[in-house]
């Protein structure tokens, strides 16, 4: 069975193939029972899965007549939801909002996407996974075009200042240069975001406040985008405290990962809250993966290694 594949012009044949052959030489590999010939502007494809060989090039062509440069990571994610009958030049194209550089900001994998829309469809979303994953980052991206369309007034970042302790007295400056330390991711993702004198200008204004959660407590947050980042780090009660702050017209999100809780005592207002809280409109839970993972790559094998260490002493105590 043969498939032939049209590339519309050399400029993105070259992007299709990648720098000396390298994205071709990765769609070959994963599907080493399929021969792959490239002629002039044409991709011949054949072998029992050519359908679905020629439509991770498709895919691959429509991502970049969008603006995106394949790498050995979008080209690995096209296979794999290719192969789940998915399309990537749908769910890697899905703008949220663009940088102050001007660089648009889509979700990079199938969960990213997943997660993006649950946050827009629902009241509160719960995303939990491990590092890397873009929980905070994608949750400020669509904070901040939720105020820039004027769905929202303001945005509220907070997070617990869990690990400050007992040392917060000893750190230098006022209440708010002691926490300050905890809050800069939340800041970072913002400044990714808007340009620094708009974000600066936000914050003097208040229509973005940056605080610890203990800020939040006797509060009716109306008509806000909300971020409750590191939401491991809470006690039960801080949980129940801040879902309980939500008010009208507002949209939260709650982050955090379960794997690295600090808390004291180790009673995390996180774990478990899925069983508690099962069955409410407009609040939905959303895992993230090592498959969702965008730092480096060695992160999601650090990940992938903690989990089978993981397994295996859980394994170990049966």
């Amino acid at each position: 069975m043969a498939t032939k594949i049209v590339v519309p012009g050399n400029t993105l044949m070259a992007g299709l193939l990648g720098e000396r052959d390298e994205n071709l030489r990765q769609i070959q590999a994963a599907f080493p029972d399929t021969d792959i010939d490239v002629r002039g502007n044409q991709v011949e494809v054949n072998g029992n899965r050519a359908a679905q060989v020629a439509n991770v090039f498709e895919e691959l062509i429509s991502l970049i007549q969008s603006g995106h440069n394949p790498d050995t990571r979008s080209i690995s994610q096209t296979i794999d939801m290719v192969g789940l009958q998915e399309r990537p030049s749908q769910v890697l194209t899905a703008e949220i909002t663009r940088t102050r550089k001007g660089k648009p900001v889509y979700p990079l994998s199938r969960g990213q996407k997943r997660y993006v829309d649950t946050v827009r469809s629902n009241v509160i979303t719960f995303a939990i996974g491990p590092a890397g994953t873009g929980k905070t980052w994608l949750a400020v991206a669509l904070a901040v075009a939720a105020l820039s369309a004027k769905e929202v007034e303001r945005i509220i970042l907070t997070r617990p200042a869990v690990e400050a302790g007992e040392r917060l007295g000893f750190l230098p400056g006022d209440m708010i240069s002691k926490v300050d330390p905890y809050l800069r991711p939340l800041k970072d993702a913002l400044f990714d975001m808007v340009d620094r004198e708009l974000a600066q200008r936000w914050l003097d204004q208040e229509t973005v406040e940056v605080a610890p959660l203990a800020f939040m407590r006797g509060r009716t947050l109306n008509n806000s985008f909300i971020i409750l980042d590191e939401a491991q780090n809470t006690t039960p009660q801080q949980m129940k405290m801040f879902l309980t702050r939500i008010g009208f017209k507002s949209k939260a999100v709650i982050t955090g990962d379960i794997t690295q809780i600090d808390v004291p005592g180790g009673k995390s207002g996180l774990v478990g809250l899925d069983k508690i809280l099962s069955g409410i409109d407009e609040l939905a839970f959303i895992s993230l993966g090592r498959g969702d993972v965008v730092r480096h790559p060695v992160v999601e094998r650090i990940i992938g290694a903690y989990e089978q260490y993981s397994k295996k002493s859980t394994q170990r105590q049966k």
